[in-house]
Order: C-alpha cells, then sequence, then structure tokens
C-alpha cells in the first residue's frame, strides 16, 4: 500500500515507535546536525526539513506514512523532520513554490506544476512502481457497463454520470481524461451532465459504489489495495478498464534547500530516498506503506508526457 493506496493503509506499531526514537536520540545528542556535517550552536534556531505529500488518499494513513519518513530521514540526515499536511492539490503546489514546504511527494502533473512555477526545483527519486504506472476505470453494477478490452473502447463512458478525482490528479483525471479523448469522448461535454471531482481515489471509490456516479477513474493502487482490504463491496462496483502505462509519482526537492540545510543537502537527501531498501524491518515496513519495493532515480525528462497532456488539457498554462 503506499500514498496512493487508499485507506486500508496501516502502518506498524514499530514505525510509530521509530518517530519516538529519533526524536530521542536527536534530543541526547544535543540537537540536529546543520546538515553539513556538524552540529547546530546551542544558540542557533536549527533548520527543519519540511516535508509533505499531495492529499490523494484518507488523511489518517497519509500522516501515519509520512511521518514515518520523516523518522527515516531524520535518522539518516541527522536534522529535524516535519510532516506538513496541506488542504489540496492546488495548496501543495503554492506552498512549494512560496518556500514553506522542502520536499514533496508529487502526482506527475503536480510535479510538473511545481517546478514550473519554482525555478531550480530538481527532481530527486520516485518508487520502482511509478515508471509504470496505470489508472482504473470502475463501474457501478446496475451501470450495464461492459469490461472494456482497449482505449478505443472508452467510448462506451460516453452519456454516463461520471466522476473524476481530484481535478490535478494524474492517475485520478489528467491520464484517464487523455485516454477518453483518445477513444472520441470529450470530458467536458460528453457525459451526462458535467463530470464529478471526488477529491481523492478512495471517494471515486465511494461514490461510484453508492451510484451517485454511474463510473470513475482512479489509482491503480488504490483499487488494488481496497480489494485486498475488503473495503469495496464487489457486488456494486468492479473495474472494467486498466489503462497503459505512463510515469507518475516523484519527490521534489526546493531550490533552498542547500541554503538553509548545508551544502551538498540537496544530494544528501536525494541519496537517503535512493537508500530506502527494504534492509531492515522498518525499511521494509516503510516501503510497503508506499506500495513499492524500492527507491530509484527519476529525471525531469520522465514527466515530458505529462506535461505535453496537461498543457492539450488546459491544466498547465
Amino acid at each position: 500500500m503506499h500514498t496512493s493506496s487508499g485507506r486500508s493503509t496501516r502502518l506498524p506499531l514499530s514505525l510509530a515507535a521509530l518517530g519516538l526514537a529519533t526524536a530521542l536520540a536527536l534530543t541526547a545528542c544535543g540537537g540536529p546536525s546543520d546538515g553539513a556535517g556538524g552540529t547546530a550552536d546551542a544558540g542557533q534556531e536549527a533548520a527543519t526539513l519540511r516535508i509533505s505529500a499531495i492529499p490523494d488518499t484518507d488523511p489518517s494513513d497519509l500522516a501515519e506514512r509520512e511521518d514515518a519518513l520523516a523518522a527515516y530521514l531524520a535518522g539518516e540526515l541527522g536534522v529535524e523532520v516535519e510532516y506538513v499536511p496541506v488542504s489540496d492539490y492546488a495548496a501543495s503546489v503554492n506552498l512549494f513554490g512560496t518556500g514553506d514546504l522542502d520536499l514533496v511527494f508529487y502526482g506527475g502533473l503536480t510535479g510538473v506544476q511545481a517546478r514550473l512555477r519554482t525555478e531550480g526545483a530538481q527532481v530527486l527519486a520516485q518508487r520502482d512502481i511509478d515508471e509504470h504506472f496505470r489508472s482504473v476505470f470502475i463501474a457501478h453494477a446496475d451501470s450495464g457497463l461492459e469490461p472494456i478490452e482497449d482505449v478505443a473502447g472508452l467510448s462506451g463512458l460516453a452519456d454516463t454520470r461520471f466522476t473524476f478525482g481530484s481535478e490535478s490528479s494524474t492517475s485520478g483525471r489528467l491520464m484517464p481524461a487523455s485516454f477518453l479523448s483518445e477513444a472520441g469522448v470529450d470530458p467536458a461535454a460528453d457525459f451526462d451532465g458535467e463530470p464529478g471531482f471526488s477529491g481523492s481515489h478512495d471517494l471515486t471509490v465511494d461514490l461510484v459504489e453508492s451510484g451517485s456516479y454511474e463510473a470513475g477513474a482512479l489509482n491503480e493502487q488504490v483499487w488494488a489495495a481496497r480489494l485486498e482490504a475488503g473495503t469495496v463491496d464487489t457486488e456494486k462496483v468492479q473495474a472494467v478498464f486498466t489503462t497503459p502505462e505512463y510515469a507518475d509519482y516523484h519527490w521534489i526537492g526546493s531550490p533552498g534547500l542547500d541554503e538553509r540545510l548545508g551544502e551538498g543537502f540537496t544530494e544528501d537527501l536525494r541519496q537517503a530516498l535512493l537508500d530506502l531498501d527494504g534492509s531492515d524491518a522498518e525499511e521494509e515496513e516503510l516501503l510497503a506503506a508506499y506500495g513499492a519495493e524500492a527507491i530509484v532515480p527519476a529525471e525531469a525528462t520522465d514527466h515530458d508526457r505529462i506535461e505535453e497532456i496537461g498543457r492539450e488539457l488546459g491544466l498547465i498554462r
């Protein structure tokens, strides 16, 4: 399970304990490092690494996962790390742009938006699964929709009551809208009424299951997590199509990291993420919370296709 993994994600108590242990260890050592190999002066306010993530799933699960990452990074880098929750996708991009967030786990579209707004921002890493990400189209049992074999078959979703996830979601809006357009369905005009925007992948499942909408699109991993947890009624809602692959989530670091936390800190942070390899129980649990087996390198060019589609749909200007 992971960020995008739905509300079934529950981190083991050992991860909560890891956070407490890290805080105690930093206190016992006389305070956090200055980010450049030394220790901050006693009279100097220690800089804090502020991390966040787009709010694409249940807030309590998201907080557990991000607090666990904060504890891991504090132990690896010797600095204080704070998870800063945000209200919505746009707020995440805005706060990153104003310098109030240092490291954010973005989806493909929001990552592109953040980099275009914030000159000097750097793509640091991604999960192994993000190189080959997919979306799932789901439908209520009473919709009459049958399994779809290919992208062209998405034309059958015209005239349905349809909901996306967040308006800025890559896997819940951008890529589903792109595949619909490829099938000849105009997402702005061809549904039964205006499309909905649930705000999160979990809510998309709930709204289609309730019958509020006949169909919707969401993150493949959230759907898989809900099925595994048994928190979706498969008598009422089912997957009808899984999309082709595309690049999605990734971590982005702010341009002021080295200035705030010490020369070379950006590369130290990148390496700390890449070193999260499941080599002990806590790391294995943290990776599982992200729905991944490893963290791998990423480049800004990985999301050129996302930027192109975003511009076509008017989501990037």
